[in-house]
């Protein structure tokens, strides 16, 4: 659904902190920081990953999975590969 890597960048994007994020989400900072902790894909409660992901949509970033095509428009930042 989401890596700990696209948490932590998302939020760079959006100069917005940890706190910050929980507080858009709602869920506890705690929350956050056991995400953005998690090797890989975030491991959570599915209800919180939900809210996160809603946050972060609706302040403007678009989250891009693994072989998909971005479907939004403007600039944006991608991680390459590493095979």
């Amino acid at each position: 659904m989401i890596t700990a890597a696209q948490m932590r960048a998302a939020r760079a994007l959006l100069g917005i902190d940890q706190r910050r994020l929980a507080a858009l989400a709602g869920v506890s900072l705690p929350t956050i920081q056991r995400m953005e902790a998690s090797d890989g894909t975030v491991r959570g409660v599915v209800d919180s990953l939900t809210k996160v992901v809603g946050a972060l949509n609706a302040a403007g970033v678009e989250l891009i999975g693994d072989e998909q095509p971005s479907t939004g428009r403007g600039r944006g930042v991608r991680l390459k590969d590493r095979a």
